[in-house]
């Protein structure tokens, strides 16, 4: 039986208990970001664990940030920043499932990765990797088992620049001086519609990306010493690629939301109902009316379709131009 990573037990554990007490986590919310925490920071590359937690500080105090104005906004403000597990779950799945895959090809015997080892049958090739021990080369490195770890490790960045780019859209480009516009129509709509964008929240996205990219690169060379003999090799691609999902996943989000997500709005409130608190129309005293959207997906399904949508491209698309780069020299 392999020994509890104990670092990762109780980093995860005062992460959950925090957001717990702060009211930005619901019991649920605190009981999955433990598991979720617990089980990504258990990888040995650090690096991903430490993105995670920095990725949830940025998320937390954007969310935070202007909330008077925000309640003023969005009929349920509060309620929506008291995030559920299912919340939780869509915004880390795409990360939480590479991280399952790297260890189970190259740390099988981390726990809690080990629990699930003896399920996946030995001889796959999918997850037959070189065992990465105590940083023997760089998670980056593509010439390692195929590419997998580097795949790997840009779908978490993927995933991590697109949440915290939509995040930072959504949370600061809601308090522009500017009324956004529908991504779909570019007619003016109001703030908080599901597929509004303004050109402070498309910076902002792009931020959250650029600050992924960056994060994981001061990490990678903090941790390992291949990474950081290579140094000059690894950060134009981590930037790139991280601002790339940053900004292109948060677009690809509003775009998703304008089309399969539908906005309600109350004319006589002059607020978004983002339906957090299900009321239903008949009955209201005041008028609403429908300004985008089908409604076929929630806000939930919408952060986690785009995320692994993301990721994927992400992880496609730098195996590949460091496929290309190899063949070039």
């Amino acid at each position: 039986m392999a020994p509890v990573p104990l670092i990762p037990l109780i980093v995860a554990t005062i992460l959950s208990v925090h957001g717990l007490r702060s009211r930005s986590l619901s019991f649920s919310g605190a009981a999955t970001a433990f598991m979720v925490g617990f089980s990504i920071l258990a990888v040995p590359v650090r690096t991903v664990g430490v993105t995670l937690i920095v990725f949830y500080l940025i998320g937390s105090r954007a969310t935070k940030y202007g909330k008077k104005r925000k309640a003023k906004l969005e009929d349920d403000y509060q309620d929506a920043g008291y995030r559920s597990g299912a919340q939780v779950l869509c915004n880390s799945f795409t990360a939480l499932l590479a991280s399952g895959i790297w260890c189970l090809a190259f740390a099988p015997n981390m726990l809690p990765w080990s629990l699930i080892d003896s399920y996946v049958y030995s001889g796959s090739t999918l997850l037959e990797g070189v065992p990465y021990g105590d940083g023997q080369w760089c998670p980056l490195d593509a010439t390692v088992s195929s590419g997998l770890s580097r795949a790997l490790m840009f779908m978490a960045l993927g995933h991590f620049a697109c949440c915290l780019g939509d995040t930072l859209a959504s949370e600061l480009g809601i308090l522009s001086s500017r009324a956004p516009i529908l991504i779909t129509t570019l007619k003016t709509v109001p703030p908080g519609t599901n597929g509004g964008v303004s050109l402070g929240g498309t910076l902002a996205s792009l931020f959250g990306g650029l600050s992924m990219g960056v994060t994981m690169f001061i990490l990678l060379i903090a941790e390992n010493a291949h990474c950081r003999s290579s140094w000059m090799t690894i950060l134009p691609p981590l930037v790139l690629w991280g601002g790339v999902a940053g900004a292109g996943g948060s677009l690809l989000d509003s775009f998703l939301g304008a089309t399969l997500q539908r906005t309600r709005y109350s004319v006589d409130k002059k607020i978004i109902l983002t339906g957090h608190a299900v009321e239903p129309d008949r009955g209201r005293k005041d008028t609403v009316k429908v300004i985008s959207g089908l409604n076929l997906l929630t806000n939930n399904q919408v952060n986690l379709l785009s995320s692994i949508v993301t990721a994927l491209l992400i992880a496609r698309l730098a195996s590949t131009s460091e496929t290309f780069s190899v063949l070039h020299l």
